[in-house]
């Protein structure tokens, strides 16, 4: 069985290629920890695009 790849991580998160995996002196273990630990950008705007929405949207 393989193992999970920190670089396959920011692949899936749509990040930029070495965006955790780039920095120096962090294990693989450190990087997993930091990805997992993140938002995923567009999942991000998503949520930011709804609050102003519904923010704008007259109260009722």
């Amino acid at each position: 069985m393989g193992r999970l790849s920190p670089a396959f991580v920011e692949w899936l998160m749509g990040l930029p290629e070495r965006h955790v995996t780039g920095v120096p002196g962090l294990t693989r273990r450190a990087q997993l920890h930091a990805l997992g630990n993140g938002v995923v950008p567009q999942q991000a705007a998503h949520a930011v695009r709804l609050l102003l929405d519904r923010s704008e949207r007259p109260a009722s």
